[in-house]
């Protein structure tokens, strides 16, 4: 029985076939009509442009203060990375610890992660590692939460108003660009570059022999995205509807 070309239902576990998508076509499960994977694009320049602004954004918004306060003739400044040095020295190293895993460490391995993966694929070659660096991305996504750190920060801004002076910095102009780019970012599913590596690397795409592996691996239904689906013929993929 050949495994190169089955995919699973995460929603029912039933078994399938895996034939190819093109363009904006879905598969879905003929049983419980669970999405099972999108086509793959190869237009990967706006989400490579946008990570990379991300990035940069990122660096911004770790080098320069968020605010600047003014009380009594007094000011002072901070950076996000000042903040975590002032928690772990006020023995909050727990909290110091979370704050720089949610908003420095896993947000950047993200980045640079896909980084690492969409530049070689633009460019026609996977590069080395990849499955491994899919799963990192796939494991620190939930885990990044600058946009939880936006809503506090500007909480805490509202709230001292009433006590100093607030004069907002880069860092905080950054963090809210970045909050913005994040959320377009992690709209990109990076499961659909593993089939695009299966191209690239040529994989062998041949059909199921008919034996009772068909009453397992049966059809898939492929349907221009968002329309409902339709079943397919049983024993073959069925082909993509046209708009």
């Amino acid at each position: 029985m050949e495994h190169d070309n089955l995919i699973a239902c995460h929603e029912c576990d039933t078994l399938f076939r895996k034939p190819p998508l093109v363009g904006r076509t879905v598969a879905r499960c003929p049983r419980c009509g669970a999405t099972l994977y999108r086509g793959v694009s190869r237009k990967l320049d706006s989400i490579c442009a946008m990570t990379l602004g991300a990035l940069i954004t990122f660096l911004i918004a770790q080098g320069f203060p968020i605010v600047e306060l003014e009380t009594n003739g007094i000011t002072s400044q901070t950076t996000l990375f000042g903040a975590l040095i002032a928690l772990w020295g006020e023995d909050m190293q727990i909290v110091a610890v979370m704050v720089f895993c949610s908003t420095i460490l896993f947000p950047l391995t993200e980045l640079v992660a896909l980084l690492y993966v969409l530049i070689p694929l633009r460019a026609g070659y996977v590069p080395p590692a990849f499955n491994r660096v899919l799963r990192a991305i796939q494991f620190v996504r939930p885990w990044g939460m600058i946009e939880v750190f936006m809503l506090g920060v500007l909480i805490t801004i509202v709230k001292m108003v009433s006590l100093a002076r607030v004069i907002p910095e880069a860092a905080l102009f950054a963090f809210g660009a970045l909050t913005l780019m994040f959320a377009v970012v992690v709209t990109f599913d990076p499961r659909i570059l593993w089939d695009l590596a299966d191209e690239m690397n040529g994989h062998d795409r041949r059909p199921l022999p008919r034996t009772a592996a068909d009453s397992a691996a049966v059809a898939v239904n492929i349907v221009e995205a968002p329309p409902a689906p339709s079943t397919g013929e049983a024993g073959a993929p069925p082909a993509p509807h046209q708009g």
